[in-house]
């Protein structure tokens, strides 16, 4: 299991040079034994799952299926649909935390035994999850046993951009999100990992699924995920940048603030963000139309929301992915719940000081093949 040690050292050193208040000293200090604490039981129960499921190994990971696009474009929607279908795996929140095989049946073990016992336990965790996620659930749906992003598999590892959601500091940090550009060295080690976590998850649900994930930082990442997956195929999400980038810059700033981090900081790291997310726009097709032989499929966000089932039966088509019977009765279900994604929280680009017409000129030809000006 990889663990980034300068990252680790440079977010550290960053925080403690900036002026701190008493609440957000404890997040850092906390944070700070919590990393490696959390690194190294995981890197030991990796180890003990060679020993005690041998056969790790030898579980293929076959045609992967990865759900990118900026964030607020629709990929957790299209990812929530297509979680429905029994021929994928994914991962729950508290198993991309505990990414081991011996500590998922541990949890799914305690889970059962629970659950003939009462539930105590799951409604106290149920009432925790209220509690805490009750802001975060404004902007993104989140529960401990819901799908969410393969990412933060890299965070204890300080390996991935999910630590900036605590440390402002998308300047020094941009590495961990530009992942192609990364030495070969680094991106190849940093993918074994990866494929390791995903032959444990798949051999959790019993070794014959293809894996689905969903990450919008994945844009950062396309050229590496082919190299690792030859046979993986793509679903790109695409909504109107004057959308998503405000939605996503309020997103972090709130996050950011919530935490109490200098505001000097924030500032720096939402400009950052903003050019970041030209790159994430563009990338994605750069890099696929490089690969052709790759199979891929567009998805505008409008056309998910307004027709949830014929966009998702298309999408599969394109993919050349089977369309079980029980499937399509679910995406049927979920036609009418699909709706309610029509009352997104959208913000203004004044309040970051951006200007549509900068944006528009930076990705024009996006701009008119996906109809955004009208």
């Amino acid at each position: 299991m990889p663990f980034e040690f300068r990252t680790f050292a440079a977010m550290f050193r960053l925080a403690f040079r900036d002026p701190m208040s008493s609440r957000r000293r404890r997040v850092v200090w906390v944070t700070l034994f919590a990393i490696p604490l959390f690194a190294g039981v995981n890197a030991f129960c990796f180890a003990l799952d060679r020993l005690l499921y041998p056969g790790i190994r030898k579980q293929a990971v076959t045609e992967p299926v990865f759900i990118i696009g900026h964030a607020r474009s629709g990929t957790s929607l299209m990812h929530r649909l297509m979680t429905r279908d029994a021929q994928f795996s994914w991962f729950r929140m508290y198993e991309l935390f505990l990414p081991s095989l011996l500590q998922k049946k541990i949890v799914r073990g305690i889970a059962a035994w629970d659950r003939r016992t009462g539930s105590r336990i799951a409604r106290r965790i149920q009432a925790w999850e209220d509690r805490t996620f009750a802001r975060g659930r404004e902007m993104h749906p989140m529960s401990l046993t819901g799908p969410e992003e393969d990412e933060f598999l890299m965070t204890l590892s300080c390996a991935s951009g999910t630590v900036t959601l605590l440390f402002p500091y998308m300047r020094e940090l941009q590495h961990l999100y530009y992942f192609d550009g990364r030495p070969p060295r680094a991106r190849r080690r940093l993918m074994r990992f990866y494929r390791a976590c995903l032959q444990r998850q798949l051999m959790l649900e019993g070794g014959d699924r293809h894996h689905l994930s969903k990450n919008p930082v994945f844009c950062g990442r396309v050229e590496s995920l082919i190299e690792a997956f030859p046979d993986a195929r793509f679903i790109v999400m695409v909504r109107n940048p004057c959308e998503t980038i405000p939605s996503l810059l309020k997103m972090m700033k709130r996050n950011w603030m919530a935490s109490d981090c200098p505001q000097d900081r924030v500032e720096d790291s939402l400009a950052v963000l903003a050019e970041q997310s030209i790159h994430t726009y563009r990338t994605p097709f750069q890099v696929l139309e490089r690969h052709p032989e790759v199979r891929h499929a567009v998805v505008r966000y409008e056309d998910l929301v307004a027709s949830p089932k014929a966009t998702v039966e298309t999408v599969y088509d394109q993919l050349g992915l089977p369309l079980a019977p029980e499937f399509e009765k679910i995406l049927a279900e979920e036609a009418t719940r699909t709706q309610s994604h029509r009352a997104d929280h959208l913000y203004g680009l004044e309040e970051f000081g951006l200007r549509r017409e900068e944006i528009r000129a930076k990705l024009a030809d996006l701009f008119d093949r996906f109809g955004w000006e009208a």
